[in-house]
């Protein structure tokens, strides 16, 4: 099984003024092909064929022989799973039994967004900042480098890339402008809703 790079859900340009059509090509089109072409090559080299990205992401967590297969298969997964994430005219508040369960498990969207925010904007270097569905409750995490909730046994709802390629061409050193424009105007929340939906059935 060869890993491919899957098309965006929205034009190059559909994300701006907040992502622009130059970041989305170096960013989709470079840096998420760049670390498929290498996860193909390693999972050659090391015998790994037939498994899905988790299955990799799994068997080689904390591995140090394959720290290399573990990085690029899940900054493979972390990217599959932000482009998603995005949709222009998004943003805003969610509705239904997600809003339900972000005001009772952070006090109120606000808080949520508050918490959201600093984890992203406080992630050193490079990495990511996660809603996740853990034990039953939403909370937010921050990940270094490719780390994901996959390696951690957390349910992904939502994600944002802060390694400095997802927004320095268009925002330079002001990571905190580019996290409170994709709170405000990118966030997909019928994608996070379902993401929680599938979240709760398989928590049971």
């Amino acid at each position: 099984m060869t890993f491919t790079l899957p098309p965006l859900p929205y034009a190059e340009n559909e994300l701006e003024p907040y992502i622009s059509a130059k970041t989305l090509q170096f960013h989709h089109g470079k840096h998420h092909q760049a670390y498929i072409d290498t996860l193909n090559k390693l999972v050659a080299e090391h015998s790994l064929d037939g498994q899905s990205l988790e299955q990799l992401i799994a068997a080689t967590y904390h591995d140090e022989t394959k720290m290399a297969v573990f990085n690029n298969a899940a900054q493979v997964w972390n990217h599959n799973f932000l482009w998603p994430c995005m949709t222009p005219k998004g943003g805003g508040e969610p509705g239904g039994e997600l809003a339900k369960a972000i005001k009772h498990d952070f006090g109120s969207f606000d808080k949520f967004a508050e918490e959201f925010e600093a984890a992203a904007v406080g992630q050193f270097g490079s990495g990511w900042a996660w809603l996740v569905f853990d034990a039953g409750k939403l909370k937010v995490i921050k990940t270094p480098n490719g780390v994901d909730p996959v390696a951690g046994g957390q349910a992904a709802l939502l994600t944002i890339d802060v390694w400095e390629h997802a927004y320095y061409l268009d925002y330079q050193n002001r990571r905190p402008d580019f996290v409170k424009a994709f709170i405000e105007h990118l966030i997909n929340w019928n994608f996070v809703a379902e993401n929680f939906e599938k979240a709760r059935q398989s928590h049971g």
